[in-house]
């Protein structure tokens, strides 16, 4: 399974790494992956461990 954010659902994302040399300018595959972190979050009584995006973190942070 595809680590992913328990909140916005942000995914990997597929994408090119330019290449400057050469005539062809040949396209290298690459990964963009988001940036997750354990997070603890409270549900009414109980409390979640999820793994949330940074953007998602800063804004629960907020919110509290």
């Amino acid at each position: 399974m595809a680590r992913s954010c328990s909140i916005c659902g942000k995914i990997s994302m597929g994408g090119f790494n330019p290449q400057s040399s050469g005539m062809n300018r040949v396209r290298a595959h690459r990964r963009y992956k988001p940036n997750l972190h354990p997070m603890q979050i409270q549900r009414g009584a109980r409390t979640l461990n999820v793994v949330a995006c940074t953007r998602c973190r800063r804004t629960a942070r907020k919110t509290v």
